[in-house]
């Protein structure tokens, strides 16, 4: 074992894993998309300092993208949307979504829809709102989707965006396994997936766990697949050509005696715990 991979092990031991869905499913306590409809208005708290709920989804027709297990989706449609689509490229997620819905009398105004939010199968100027909670770091073509978006936004329409950007603490997306803060900081991803593996192996649902997180490239070297590395700046830089109106935005700082690091170039990539930006169509 090398020294990396044995340090990394050590420390890991030392940081409590932060809750996380897939450990509280495995314990049976609670299924994902149960975890997501009671996280459902935490997802857009952020949204809410500058818009009302109904402003968002009241009458409107909602589209979720990475909408997963499909549990903040539905809980978008109990407040009131005419009709939510939640789309996401894993397909094992529909039946129970689909049985949430049911269970939630929500099921006539609520679709998953399998499928890559790079070539979406509705028409132009479909939706009033797009949500985009926790996913604009995980796309592997941001650019493409917010082309897209426009596309099928109506005039006046809005895109809600939030993610935690690539320095935050839990920016590499490991921490069902590594709860050390900042490890992508101290350690190269070559060790980080070698650690991964080890710590995940033997769980009920360890291979799906690697298959979601890591892929190999056309040179069969594995790299962390599940997220795109989305960091402030390039965020920023992608807005700049993106045919859209900026409505909000806000970098939310990791704690408030904090906030002054949030607003230093650079060192806030590693002090922003969520960035928050409402896109508008162009009426």
């Amino acid at each position: 074992m090398s020294f990396k991979k044995t340090a990394c092990k050590l420390l890991n031991k030392v940081f409590p894993l932060p809750e996380h869905p897939l450990n509280l499913q495995n314990k049976g306590i609670m299924s994902l998309n149960r975890w997501q409809y009671q996280k459902g208005r935490e997802t857009i708290k952020y949204y809410l300092e500058r818009y009302s709920a109904d402003d968002i989804f009241k009458d409107k027709t909602v589209l979720d993208i990475g909408c997963g297990a499909g549990g903040k989706t539905i809980y978008y449609t109990s407040l009131g949307a005419s009709m939510v689509y939640g789309i996401d490229i894993l397909p094992q997620y529909e039946i129970e979504a689909n049985q949430l819905a049911q269970e939630k009398g929500l099921s006539d105004r609520f679709r998953f829809v399998v499928g890559d939010a790079t070539h979406l199968s509705f028409d132009d100027n479909f939706f009033d709102t797009i949500i985009m909670n926790d996913s604009m770091e995980h796309v592997a073509n941001p650019e493409e989707i917010l082309k897209e978006c426009r596309r099928v936004l109506k005039p006046g329409g809005r895109l809600y965006i939030n993610f935690p950007p690539y320095y935050h603490p839990y920016g590499a997306h490991l921490s069902d396994a590594i709860g050390i803060p900042w490890v992508h900081f101290f350690f190269n991803e070559n060790t980080l997936i070698e650690v991964y593996k080890e710590l995940v192996s033997k769980l009920p649902d360890e291979q799906e766990r690697i298959k979601l997180r890591i892929s190999k490239d056309g040179s069969g070297c594995e790299y962390i697949s599940y997220i795109n590395k989305m960091t402030i700046a390039r965020f920023q830089k992608i807005l700049e050509n993106a045919d859209f109106s900026i409505d909000y935005y806000r970098e939310v700082p990791l704690r408030k005696f904090l906030a002054f690091t949030s607003r230093i170039p650079v060192i806030k990539e590693g002090f922003v715990k969520m960035v928050v930006c409402v896109l508008k169509k162009p009426e």
